[in-house]
C-alpha cells in the first residue's frame, strides 16, 4: 500500500511540474539582471509561446507590467503550453472558452491571437498595473482559483524583464531543434524565410517597421526584415536604431534590440536559429553554458562596432 501511495505522489509530482513548467535542466533558462541569483529554466516550447505573449503585449503598447501578468496567467493556466484541452471548452496558452466569446477554437489555439485577446480584455482593468498580479490576472480570467496566478509572480517577472529587453542578454537556450508536435506553437518551417514570418506573426508588421526593419511595400507574401547571406547561413538583418528614442511602449530603442535578440533565442530550437547578436553580445547554439559572449570583429560580419545597431540572426538553413 505504502508503494503505491509512493507512486501517487511521484506521479503527482510530475503532473504538477508538466503543467507549471518547473523542474530539471529544460534547455532554455531567463537569470535576474540583478545580483539576486534568481532564475527559471524552461522548454523550447514554452519559450516560444512566452516569447510571443511578450511579442503582442509590447506590439500594442502595453507596459512590462502586463506582460508579466499575461505570462502569470499563462504559466498558471496551461504552463506556456498551447494544450488542445481543458476544463469543459477552454483551449489554449490562456484556457479561454469558445462558449464565452473568446474566439473559435482555431483563433484561441494560436497563441498570437490568444495573447491578443488576454491585453484586449486587461486593458479594460481600471488601474491594473497598480492592483497586485493575481487580482489583475482574476479580473480578466475569472477562474475559479484567484489566487493562484499569484505564486508565478517571480517568474513571470524575470522572463517579463528578458522578453521586453529591459534585461540586457539575460535569456538563452542550448538550441537543439525541438520536435514539434500537434500543440506546439512551434512553425514547422526553418530558414531566414521562417524567422522573418515568425517576426512579423509575433511583433506585427507595424512593430517590425518602428523597430527600423525594412519591410518590402511590394504585393510580396510576408513582410520582411532585410536578408543577407553570410559564410556560416543565412542572417536576417533587423536595423534598431541606436539613441534613446523610445516606441510606443514608452522603451529605449537598446530595449526593443534586446527584445528581438532574446525573442531570435527563445525560437533557436523551433526555427533551427545557430547564432544571435546585438550589441557587441553574441549568444551562439550549443555553445559551453549558451551565454552571451562578447563579439570580436573575425567573428561576426563587420564587428562588434556594427552589431549594435542591429539585431543579427543567423539560421543554419
Amino acid at each position: 500500500m505504502s508503494g503505491l501511495l509512493i507512486l501517487c505522489a511521484v506521479g503527482a509530482y510530475l503532473v504538477v511540474q508538466y503543467v507549471t513548467g518547473g523542474g530539471g535542466a529544460e534547455g532554455c533558462k531567463v537569470v535576474s539582471g540583478r545580483s539576486d541569483d534568481q532564475s527559471y529554466q524552461f522548454t523550447p516550447e514554452q519559450a516560444v509561446n512566452a516569447a510571443t505573449i511578450a511579442a503582442v503585449g509590447t506590439g500594442r503598447g502595453m507596459p512590462e507590467r502586463a506582460v508579466a501578468i499575461a505570462l502569470a496567467t499563462a504559466i498558471q493556466e496551461s504552463g506556456l503550453r498551447n494544450i488542445t484541452h481543458g476544463d469543459r471548452d477552454s483551449l489554449g496558452l490562456f484556457q479561454q472558452r469558445s462558449s464565452q466569446g473568446w474566439g473559435t477554437p482555431k483563433q484561441i489555439l494560436d497563441p498570437a491571437y490568444a495573447a491578443g485577446m488576454f491585453y484586449a480584455h486587461l486593458a479594460k482593468v481600471r488601474d491594473y498595473e497598480a492592483l497586485p498580479l493575481t487580482v489583475a490576472a482574476q479580473r480578466v480570467q475569472r477562474s475559479g482559483y484567484p489566487e493562484a496566478y499569484a505564486k508565478h509572480e517571480t517568474d513571470a517577472t524575470l522572463l517579463a524583464a528578458a522578453l521586453t529587453g529591459q534585461s540586457a542578454a539575460t535569456l538563452t537556450c542550448d538550441g537543439r531543434p525541438a520536435a514539434t508536435t500537434a500543440a506546439t506553437a512551434a512553425p514547422t518551417a526553418t530558414g531566414p524565410d521562417a524567422v522573418r514570418t515568425a517576426l512579423v506573426r509575433d511583433f506585427g508588421r507595424d512593430a517590425v517597421e518602428e523597430a527600423g526593419a525594412e519591410v518590402s511595400a511590394s504585393a510580396t507574401p510576408t513582410p520582411t526584415p532585410t536578408v543577407t547571406a553570410t559564410a556560416h547561413g543565412r542572417t536576417v538583418t533587423v536595423p534598431v536604431p541606436e539613441g534613446k528614442k523610445t516606441d510606443k511602449s514608452g522603451r529605449t530603442e537598446s530595449e526593443r534590440g534586446w527584445q528581438l535578440a532574446h525573442w531570435a533565442v527563445a525560437n533557436s530550437s523551433a526555427l533551427h536559429i545557430e547564432r544571435v547578436s546585438y550589441a557587441g553580445r553574441e549568444w551562439t547554439a550549443g555553445s559551453t553554458d549558451s551565454r552571451w559572449q562578447p563579439v570580436s570583429g573575425s567573428q561576426s560580419t563587420g564587428g562588434a562596432e556594427k552589431s549594435a545597431g542591429s539585431v543579427r540572426i543567423v539560421t543554419g538553413q
